[in-house]
């Protein structure tokens, strides 16, 4: 069985990596267990050149990194030398049917001589050395004919093609049919990538797929990400075996696939505005952002529910297999709660990849016991969690990538291997009794206000309230549930006391962190008391893992959140110590010849100032 990524890009294309070199991509794919991995950019010229000096052929059709360019970085157990296989990605952008399209190409060639053949056509009809994917005025139509007519074992794949702004489905710029995009030609394509916001059950919703084989690439702008999806094939090592295992499925065994939910399109949403929405949420809207005014980016889950003809769940007969992985650095960052990027989870990784063997057969195949002994029992739980798909999933959306969770906070905030012993126990008694105080006691109001325009003269972008510290629930209830995720400007929630409230706006602001993307700098949480304030700190830090979190927010009571804005605002006062209220009760005491407490002093200053004296003044005169 073989792993072949092929959708990549070399360091001649924006936005992409100077170590997206031949040897660095060759170090990659054999860290991954990748077998196959595309070139790409076959179009640009230096990109070409260097292919050329660096390569040579291998199987039919197959390139191998001549053994003076091999990178050695450890003894990897396993490791194969992988194999390259001529790719490009073209950016078709034209206008067709009244409407400009923008639509994304795989294109796969049998060796190096058909790419400079097609690239000199190509470069006839736009610039192809500014960009390894190079943006051309082409109908995706006449470039398929371009392709059939130099190349007729070239292999076209329309990429990605649920992407909202490059791809053959893409919301904003693609088509509702394959035949409306290729027209007579559409008989030659025979195969489509899904891209890393969908996967095969998805595209099996819309039966007009159904003769197409699906296939799963990383489209990789760094080695280091490659592989996030790939291929699997039991074929013969050739370019022919991969063009057949494409076109007509033969010996195309299944696809590694994201999880759908960790794609930066997933779900709608507008990432200016820190707001993800599902299909049913955007319709209610009318695809206009409720907080800026502005379109609401439609994703990957809306596009497919747009085209759909089946209902979700259906599973296309005969259909292959697919594993939905995560990447090993970010099982690692998970199960030791750093980030992935970290210097820890990069030198973990490389020890793992040396005492097991290649990334993806520590995902996929190697015994737990034999991940617990050379990573500990953390690793081989989450990737156990992981085979089995028991993950937590947190949408991507509007270009955000979403977040997969293999633990929680809880989770992680205990020692190497330990679970929570009162999970293992099971307090049913007390979540009753939690539950029911909360069912018995809420007064079940909430109001939902017609959104209104944004306050740009806010303190913040998030302004939550809450009433004070009561004892939190195992989890929401519905009513709850709304005031965590409503989508309005504006949300009021009545409830009594032991209710949950804090429960409530605690859960609030972990959806707004790791759902809608805000930043812990823009929320503001007002509570009553201090005691509040430092517990709502703790428990934001303790559930979601970073403890950072709670201290970014600005949560505070009133008078201490308005005291740290006026002194960042440059206003010049000072505060009274009590000694210093005592001695000027006292004072006016001896001035006035009325005897009071200071406390007693105090309450009368203060309800003069907000006028309440004055009117108890007017009702006894009217009295007397």
């Amino acid at each position: 069985m073989y792993i072949a990524d092929l959708h990549i890009h070399s360091r001649y294309s924006r936005a992409t990596s100077k170590d997206c070199t031949p040897e660095h991509l060759d170090l990659w794919a054999r860290k991954k267990g990748i077998h196959i991995v595309g070139t790409g950019d076959f179009t640009h010229p230096a990109w070409r050149e260097e292919l050329t000096e660096k390569l040579e052929p291998a199987e039919d059709g197959l390139y191998v990194l001549k053994e003076e360019y091999r990178i050695r970085d450890g003894e990897i157990p396993g490791e194969m030398i992988p194999r390259f296989a001529i790719t490009g990605e073209i950016s078709s952008i034209y206008k067709k049917n009244g409407k400009v399209r923008k639509v994304h190409s795989l294109i796969l060639l049998p060796g190096l001589d058909d790419a400079r053949k097609i690239s000199a056509r190509l470069e006839q009809i736009g610039n192809i050395h500014s960009d390894g994917r190079p943006i051309l005025g082409l109908d995706c139509h006449d470039l398929l004919e371009i392709l059939l007519e130099l190349c007729p074992q070239a292999v076209y794949v329309p990429a990605h093609i649920w992407t909202p702004h490059f791809s053959l489905f893409g919301a904003f710029s693609g088509f509702d049919t394959v035949e409306e995009c290729f027209e007579d030609l559409t008989p030659y394509i025979h195969a489509m990538e899904t891209g890393l916001s969908s996967d095969p059950p998805m595209n099996w919703r819309v039966s007009a797929l159904d003769r197409y084989q699906l296939i799963s690439n990383s489209d990789a702008h760094s080695p280091a990400k490659l592989g996030r999806e790939a291929n699997l094939l039991d074929i013969p090592l050739s370019y022919e075996g991969l063009a057949r295992a494409i076109q007509i499925g033969e010996g195309l065994y299944g696809t590694i696939e994201f999880f759908p939910e960790e794609g930066k399109y997933h779900m709608d949403g507008h990432r200016k505005c820190n707001l993800c929405l599902t299909p049913a949420e955007t319709m209610k809207y009318n695809g206009i952002c409720p907080v800026c005014g502005r379109k609401i980016t439609i994703g990957v889950s809306h596009r497919v529910e747009e085209l759909a003809d089946r209902a979700e769940g259906y599973v296309r007969e005969n259909a292959k297999i697919f594993e939905s992985l995560v990447p090993l650095p970010e099982v690692i960052g998970a199960s030791e709660g750093h980030s992935s990027a970290s210097v820890k989870v990069k030198k973990e990784y490389q020890r793992m990849l040396a005492g097991l063997g290649p990334e993806f057969e520590i995902l996929r195949n190697i015994p737990l016991e034999d991940i617990r002994r050379v990573a500990g029992t953390r690793m081989a739980e989450g990737i156990g969690r992981l085979r089995k798909g028991q993950v937590e999933r947190i949408p991507g959306f509007d270009g955000e990538y979403g977040v997969i969770r293999l633990f929680t906070a809880d989770e992680l905030n205990n020692t190497e291997g330990q679970m929570d012993f009162f999970d293992l126990l099971g307090n049913a008694a007390d979540k009753e009794k939690s539950d029911d105080s909360i069912s018995a006691g809420e007064e079940k109001e909430l109001q939902d206000p017609v959104d209104g325009g944004s306050d740009k003269n806010s303190v913040s972008d998030h302004t939550v309230t809450a009433a004070g510290t009561e004892s939190t629930s195992p989890a929401l209830n519905p009513e709850q549930e709304y005031a965590v995720r409503c989508t309005s400007l504006r949300i009021a929630v009545k409830a009594g006391p032991g209710t949950g409230k804090t429960k409530t706006l605690v859960s609030r602001l972990r959806y707004l962190l790791e759902y809608r993307k805000a930043r812990p700098s823009e929320i503001t949480a007002v509570t009553f008391t201090n005691q509040a304030a430092s517990e709502m700190r703790e428990r934001i830090s303790r559930e979601t893992g970073k403890k950072q979190a709670g201290k970014g927010m600005q949560i505070g009571t009133f008078h201490a959140i308005c005291l740290d804005f006026l002194k960042k605002q440059g206003e010049k006062f000072s505060l009274m110590e009590e000694l210093e209220q005592r001695k000027l009760a006292e004072e006016t005491a001896a001035e006035t010849g009325l005897s009071m407490s200071p406390a007693k002093f105090l309450e009368a200053v203060s309800r003069r100032k907000s006028g309440a004296l004055e009117t108890e003044e007017v009702c006894c005169k009217e009295q007397g």
